[in-house]
């Protein structure tokens, strides 16, 4: 019995220090976890989709027929410019729903339940954003499946349209966090939507989007030139129709790397102070 009950002691604190060790990967478990609930969340609500489906198709159907012949002569060569640009636009403003999402949990209380899960603070903003990864890749989809419908063609190899496509994701990844600033920092999810359309209707239009950005007024180039919205459809363009490329690829992942440097840790901390 002595022995025993000298032996009990020398184990329970091995068994203690193990159990109390943090297991490697804490964060990407859990925000993989995460984002599988936000991939479930889409599956059950499909009609959350209609605005990277539907939208892509208005916007080629109108500016291709309408504006198409007085912008470019021909409604073909206008598609050729005008889908890369549509692309952009639309999975930028796409970006806006996952700061709507948020606030919406936040106010229905889900955010208090992660609180009280043993997982890291930040495991529910990261595994948002990487399960947004879905309407992003629909929106790539959609837009060059209703373009080919309407006569696009890339006229480039399949590993370069392939990485304009991996581009456009990429961007819409790392601009997201802007939106999910936004969401902390707001009250409504209206107000999150109004404040979002208004950073990104200026970035769409005083941009190469629908039109040579030598086209635009003089006073409009040095905002148009730095615009990061330029960068991504200029490097499109040279990816799917071989054109120049230039050093636009290379500014569009700085302006992705800025994107997370700056705004992801604004989001992370406006997060730790609203729930």
């Amino acid at each position: 019995m002595s022995t025993l009950t000298e032996a009990r002691p020398s184990t329970s604190p091995a068994r203690s220090t193990v159990t109390a060790r943090p297991r490697p990967f804490r964060l990407v478990r859990h925000s993989l976890a995460l984002a599988k609930r936000s991939l479930i969340k889409t599956a059950r609500t499909p009609e959350a989709l209609i605005d990277v489906t539907l939208q892509p198709a208005l916007f080629l159907v109108i500016f291709v027929y309408i504006f198409g012949g007085a912008v470019a002569g021909s409604t073909h060569d206008y598609l050729q410019f005008l889908l890369p640009g549509i692309l952009g636009q639309t999975i930028a403003t796409g970006a806006i729903a996952i700061g709507v999402n948020l606030n919406t949990d936040i106010a229905k209380g889900i955010f208090d339940r992660f609180r009280s899960l043993p997982v890291p603070r930040s495991a529910p903003l990261v595994g948002a954003v990487l399960g947004d990864v879905v309407r992003y890749v629909v929106v790539t989809v959609t837009t060059l499946a209703i373009g080919y419908l309407l006569g696009f063609r890339i006229d480039s190899d399949p590993l370069r349209a392939l990485a304009g496509c991996l581009l456009a994701v990429l961007f819409a990844l790392c601009l997201s966090w802007l939106p999910v600033l936004v969401s902390m920092k707001v009250r409504t999810p209206g107000a999150v939507q109004g404040v979002m359309f208004a950073l990104i209707m200026p970035l769409s239009f005083a941009s190469n989007v629908f039109v040579s950005a030598d086209t635009l007024p003089g006073w409009m180039q040095a905002f148009v030139d730095v615009n990061p919205m330029t960068h991504l459809v200029a490097a499109m363009r040279g990816l799917f129709l071989g054109t120049p490329l230039g050093t636009h690829v290379w500014w569009t992942l700085a302006w992705c790397a800025g994107f997370v440097v700056v705004f992801m840790p604004l989001a992370l901390r406006a997060y730790r102070k609203r729930v």
